[in-house]
């Protein structure tokens, strides 16, 4: 059994299935809820790492990075990166003191052009892919402006180089989620007298407690106690073996499976989006990457007609809420202001924040900054004698490095059940990735051989992008039966609702906005298109009008609290006092009882 269903244990899950494992993975809110869905959007080989001296995790990053652009091209793109440097030699001397103690002794320096290019040269040969990705390019004081007029005047130098971006990391772990559950149902065709599919998965199920199988003993797996999040009925499940993805709560989980352990020191990440032309116009299409004045490396990228702007790197309580608060946006702000003076930001231009919990480990006095994004596998048995199901709990893990991280989880457990590896992941295509158009010819020659009547240029590509090839089998089920556009957006249909309803496990009405689409990332959720929503989804879920309103009060509730999109908060706290007698943070339940 996989414990999480954020990118690492997705990945792991997909692996495990592919093996031919009898695996099953749960999640006790929505897949890439946690972390996985706070993230930078960045796929990257980690450059600043150097710093710290993590140069196996660099070395894989950038592999892992260039695998994606090949394995997954419908969501992993090239993304151009510039670097603004505003000295030449500044930093030399507290560089090395930094890399030795993973500390920033009195006032940051800031990182001149001198460190920079020797940093980049070094991530060049660890990251050029054979030559197929370009070497950093510096440019000084008047070519840099030329390029980049909206810069603060006084900038000396910028560097230049690319990584890669994932615009729809929910999808992209849908993606390899499917993949896992197709592996899982070709194990059963495969195999004489199968009762059922080898890989399942479930969001909204959460592990209560674990306690001895039935016919206790070494090796003999554990009971796991399982709550569905959504009815609130509880069942048991038996596992020879568990592993831990819960990310920031991997100490949290062991404790509820009498496997106690403190590896976790997790911190805490905020990121805006804004509705902002003039500070998109301002990065000419590429990321702004770079150094604030606190020593911290910040990031302005935009995406699509938004520009995200991120990222804190707090110590993180997990006794309550991540979420972004009113120092982080003055914080986000200000870095703004450091590079681009002449924009000017407003709270009125921000569409939509986010914040999570890295899965870091434990890290005493070191600064947050300085913590290691490496990974490790941790051993030990459950249960209050031992003798229960092995479980290897992940420390740590990025989003870049999922596809290696998987593989080695998995190793360990194809170690333990004496399995040899039959099939790799490392050139595998994921999902919608197989056989998507190499070049934008091929993407408009896709889009002209899948548009109908109905379904403009515009529609097609949408479905493109947000499925990849996968969109064919997307097609298919919209053509079957007659279909319409939604009155309040045309990205959505009502046939595409109900295909997301019977093969993408949407739980709650706000998965589709947040999970399932980026309609809430842009800001583009109204009242109106809640009310659709919950009316088209009523029919394949099964809710009722009690339902429909708590599913609409609930998601009006998540906007707010966690993504600073406004609803009138009072009205919907009150009114969900009025109807269920508890208030909306009690709520996770909302159709138990209806």
């Amino acid at each position: 059994m996989v414990v999480g269903g954020g990118i690492n244990g997705v990945g792991t899950f997909r692996d495990l299935a592919l093996q031919g494992v009898d695996v099953a993975l749960v999640e006790r809110g929505d897949y890439c809820q946690g972390a996985s869905g706070a993230s930078s959007h960045m796929i990257h080989g980690g450059i600043r790492y150097l710093e710290n001296g993590e140069f196996r995790l660099v070395r894989e990053s950038v592999v892992e990075r260039n695998r994606l652009l090949k394995i997954a091209p419908h969501y992993v793109k090239p993304l151009q990166t510039t670097i603004p440097i505003f000295s030449t030699f500044s930093g030399i001397l507290s560089a090395p003191l930094r890399f030795l103690t993973h500390k920033q002794q009195g006032k940051p320096k800031e990182r001149g052009a001198f460190l920079i290019k020797v940093g980049l040269s070094l991530y060049d040969s660890f990251s050029r892919d054979g030559g197929t990705v370009p070497r950093h390019q510096f440019r000084a004081h008047k070519a840099a402006l030329e390029e980049l007029p909206a810069l603060r005047p006084d900038v000396k130098y910028t560097a230049t180089y690319f990584d890669a971006s994932v615009h729809n990391p929910e999808r992209l772990t849908l993606d390899v989620l499917q993949d896992g559950e197709k592996a899982g149902r070709a194990n059963k065709a495969q195999a004489t007298g199968a009762q059922g599919d080898t890989a399942r998965a479930s969001n909204y199920l959460s592990l209560q407690s674990v306690s001895p199988a039935p016919n206790p003993g070494p090796g003999r797996g554990s009971t796991v106690r399982l709550r569905d999040e959504l009815t609130g009925k509880e069942f048991d499940f038996t596992a020879d073996i568990i592993v831990n993805t819960t990310g920031a709560w991997v100490d949290l989980t062991n404790e509820s499976m009498g496997a106690a352990s403190s590896f976790m020191g997790g911190t805490k990440g905020s990121h805006i989006v804004l509705d902002h032309p003039g500070l998109l116009a301002a990065c000419r299409g590429r990321e702004i990457f770079f150094e604030h004045t606190d020593g911290r490396i910040v990031l302005i990228y935009p995406m699509g007609d938004r520009v995200l702007v991120g990222t804190t790197d707090v110590d993180a309580d997990m006794s309550e809420d991540a979420v972004c608060t009113d120092e982080e946006i003055q914080y986000f702000f200000d870095l703004i202001g450091h590079v681009f003076p002449s924009i000017d930001v407003t709270p009125d231009d921000i569409v939509y924040t986010f914040s999570g919990v890295r899965p870091l480990p434990s890290h005493d006095a070191t600064q947050p900054g300085f913590v290691s994004r490496d990974y490790r596998i941790e051993r030990r048995a459950s249960g209050q004698d031992g003798n229960g199901a092995l479980v290897l709990s992940l420390v740590g893990g990025k989003w870049t490095t999922f596809r290696a991280l998987a593989e080695h989880l998995t190793n360990e457990v194809l170690s333990e059940l004496g399995v040899q590896r039959k099939v790799s992941t490392a050139q595998l295509p994921i999902g919608g990735g197989a056989g998507f158009p190499a070049d934008e010819a091929g993407v408009q020659k896709w889009i002209k051989a899948h548009m109908a009547e109905g379904r403009d240029a515009d529609r097609t590509a949408g479905l493109l992008t947000r499925y990849g090839t996968r969109a064919e089998d997307v097609i298919a089920y919209l053509d079957a039966e007659p279909d319409h556009v939604l009155r309040s957006t045309r990205e959505l249909s009502v046939r595409e609702l109900e295909f997301m309803a019977a093969n993408e496990q949407v739980g709650h009405l706000v998965d589709v906005f947040i999970r399932r689409t980026s309609l809430a990332f842009r800001g583009l959720v109204t009242d109106e298109l809640l009310n659709e929503v919950a009316e088209v989804l009523s029919t394949p879920l099964g809710w009722r009008a009690g339902d429909r309103n708590a599913e609409m009060l609930h998601a009006k509730y998540v906007l707010q609290r966690f993504h600073r999109v406004e609803t009138d908060n009072q009205k919907v706290e009150q009114a969900y006092r009025r109807d269920h007698n508890a208030s909306l943070p009690q709520a996770i339940s909302l159709k138990k009882d209806q």
